[in-house]
Parts: C-alpha cells; structure tokens; sequence
C-alpha cells in the first residue's frame, strides 16, 4: 500500500471514529443506575459544585425498593452545604443541544432545599440550565446559570406531596423550553443563553438529599 494510499484510509477511519464519537455522544439513552455499584459513584459520572466551599455533597448509587425501576437509585446521601452550593453530577461525554429530558426525583431531606431536577446545555459547572422542583417552596421553576450566577426565567406554582417520586420533563427545541411535572405543571419559555450542545446532569442545592432514576434523554 503506497504511503498516499494509507493517508487516506487512516483519514477516512479518524473521520468514522469521530463519527461514532459524535453519534454515541448525541444517541438516546436512559440511565436506570441498576447495573452500577452501590456505595459509589455511577460509571461515567462525575461529581461537580458551582460556588463550592470545599466538602462536595455524597452523590452515590442506593438500593431503593420504592424506585420507579427498582433495585438501584443515584441519590446525595451526606451533604453539608448551605446558601447558593448547587451540588451536580454530571454525565461526561454526553452533548445534546434539542433534547427531550425526564427523571424521576425524590426529595429526601433538607432544612434550607429540598427537591432538584436536571441540568442540560452544560458547557461546565458553572454554565447550564436547569429545571428544579422545590418541595419547601411549593414551586417548580427554570433557571439558567452563566458563569456561576443564576438567574430565573420561569415558574409555576405546585402542591404535590412531598413523600412521593415525581416526574421532571424538559422539552428543548432551539430557545424554546417547556418544562413539566407529572405531566400537568407547565412552564414555558424562550432562552438564548446558551445555543450550544452541552452535558446533561442532574442538580441539587444547597443541604438538600435527594433522589434520582431513569434520566431519559432523547434528541429532538
């Protein structure tokens, strides 16, 4: 095979693999964390703050018998933060910028917050949106954060109970974002703030434990 020859053919498969990179980055997927060892973080996860002070909540994998997919839950089980920690974790190498999210979250415990939701469009941990359900508050709203700082755009108010799992969706089509809980409290909103694929994750603030399974993302 003459040396032009094999230039070619290795650009050809560098173009396939980063193909395949690209494609498995962008694919549906549904995280369950049933597989995944429990008393430790999920494969593939990893655990981030925005405005840190130093001890980064416990996010780990937990056997639930009340999971929506039993056995195995990804849950922060040992938190210590207050005020604006947002505590995440993050799924390294997903990209996904029109995308269809749901999870199921559990609030468990927390004086200050309670709840969570999903984060997506992340750039890193201090830039993404989110969408959370705050038990304490009785409200469900949409954020964005942008170099750390969070800003509100949009809520609703809700009263479901506390004790129970409950459904998050986000539908993200170009700046168009609609965001619902159980199917029925609706928010809806236009963002331009990040235009970009970005990670997808999952957040909680400040002390707040809570629990999390099947994150299901869908490109749109």
């Amino acid at each position: 095979m003459s040396s032009g020859t094999k230039r070619f053919v290795f650009g050809l498969l560098a173009v396939a693999l980063i193909c395949a990179l690209v494609f498995a980055a962008q694919a549906a997927r549904t995280w369950n964390f049933d597989k995944d060892k429990v008393g430790a973080v999920p494969a593939g996860w990893v655990v981030a703050e925005t405005s840190g002070r130093g001890t980064p909540a416990k996010w780990e994998v937990v056997a639930d018998n009340t999971a929506p997919s039993p056995p195995n839950v990804v849950a922060i089980t040992s938190n210590s933060n207050s005020g604006r920690t947002f505590n995440l974790l993050m799924a390294q190498g997903t990209s996904y910028k029109d995308v269809h999210i749901s999870v199921m979250v559990k609030a468990v415990k927390g004086r200050q917050d309670q709840g969570g939701g999903p984060i997506w469009r992340a750039k890193d941990a201090n830039n993404y949106y989110i969408c959370r359900w705050n038990p304490l508050e009785d409200n469900f709203r949409v954020y964005y954060v942008q170099n750390g700082r969070r800003r509100q755009i949009g809520t609703t108010n809700v009263n479901v109970d506390p004790k129970k799992w409950h459904k998050i969706e986000v539908i993200h089509k170009g700046n168009q974002i609609t965001v619902l809980l159980d199917g029925k409290h609706k928010v809806q909103v236009q963002d331009d703030t990040f235009s970009e694929p970005g990670m997808v994750g999952l957040w909680v603030k400040a002390d707040g434990c809570s629990e999390f399974d099947d994150l299901t993302v869908e490109p749109l």
